[in-house]
């Protein structure tokens, strides 16, 4: 396959440099963002650690609802009811159930068998997969020693962020396996996203209808298992709001990305997810973020980002 990208044509905002470092940092920072926000979510609504039925229903609660947000404002924009081009609604729905349920599934399978050090290290190697998958798809976006360097910089980055985490040689296939599908999943679901925006122009359409059918087989999946949630407070229904919203924001913008971008430029900036779920961790939690591991982790991050890119500044 070959990448939609016409360099002979004028260069919107989303194909621009500046607007895709100011998008994709957007993206990472509110879905960094997420961490401590959903931490903060389960004591609200009293969702004990093991609990899974009751995260996935919560998890879907919120994707639904940014789905409906992201739909409500595309209504907006264009002055009638978003409706699906023919053909584009069976790669919406499995955009839906790879990238939102499927996910999501895994990642909170996984982290009941696994330690969080493990999944903030294992969440990232999307990034890896992404490009790798991109090399076999696309024609135009082949992998070379300046990606594979980039890439292998911001993951080092990654990892020094997290060396105080507990490292155990333990491995299992519900606990690191499913963090790994988990990855695999979001980085098989940017380039399903990349294929259906050829088919369906607007990415917000996109976005809206995916969250909607992945949140709503979540909702599904937790109810059967028991789930529950309580909104018990003003507080916990406005960090609900809030999780709905940043998501509906961030696929939205992700989506687009995508869709007038080549895979490898974009998805490396993901390695920021992590870096910026440490630091607004801290921050909210009172923790002392001025860290020498946490600048230099940012460094090489941004470092990664700067080496996979290069090659392209001449385009833009």
């Amino acid at each position: 396959m070959e990448e939609t990208i016409n360099t002979n044509e004028k260069l919107n905002f989303f194909q621009k440099n500046t607007g895709i470092i100011f998008c994709s940092i957007l993206c990472t920072a509110l879905w960094g963002s997420a961490f401590p926000c959903v931490k903060l979510g389960y004591e609200l609504f009293k969702i004990g650690a093991d609990d899974i039925f009751s995260k996935i229903l919560f998890a879907g609660g919120r994707f639904f609802l940014a789905g409906i947000f992201v739909l409500i404002i595309t209504a907006f924009l264009l002055k009638k009811f978003p409706t699906l081009k023919k053909g584009s609604l069976k790669g919406i729905a499995l955009l839906g159930f790879v990238e939102t349920t499927m996910e999501y599934v895994f990642f909170y399978i996984g982290l009941s068998y696994a330690s969080s050090f493990k999944g903030a290290i294992l969440n990232p190697t999307s990034t890896f997969m992404m490009v790798i998958l991109a090399h076999f798809i696309y024609k135009d976006d082949k992998l070379n020693f300046r990606k594979s360097l980039g890439c292998i910089v911001g993951f080092i980055g990654i990892i020094i962020v997290n060396l105080t985490g507990e490292i155990d040689s333990q491995i299992s296939f519900l606990g690191e396996g499913c963090l790994l599908i988990s990855a695999f999943a979001f980085a098989l679901g940017s380039i399903i996203s990349k294929e259906i925006t050829k088919v369906e122009d607007n990415p917000m359409i996109v976005t809206g209808y995916q969250l909607l059918i992945g949140g709503a087989i979540l909702i599904t999946l937790g109810l059967i298992g028991g789930g529950r949630l309580h909104f018990s407070s003003i507080n916990a229904t406005l960090l609900f709001l809030y999780l709905a919203s940043l998501s509906s924001i961030a696929f939205s913008l992700w989506t687009t990305l995508f869709k007038y971008n080549p895979v490898g430029k974009i998805s490396v900036f993901n390695f920021l997810t992590p870096i910026f779920g440490t630091i607004l961790s801290a921050v909210i939690l009172s923790e002392d973020v001025f860290k020498l591991k946490n600048l230099v982790a940012l460094i090489l991050v941004c470092l990664g980002i700067y080496i996979v890119n290069k090659t392209n500044d001449t385009k833009n």
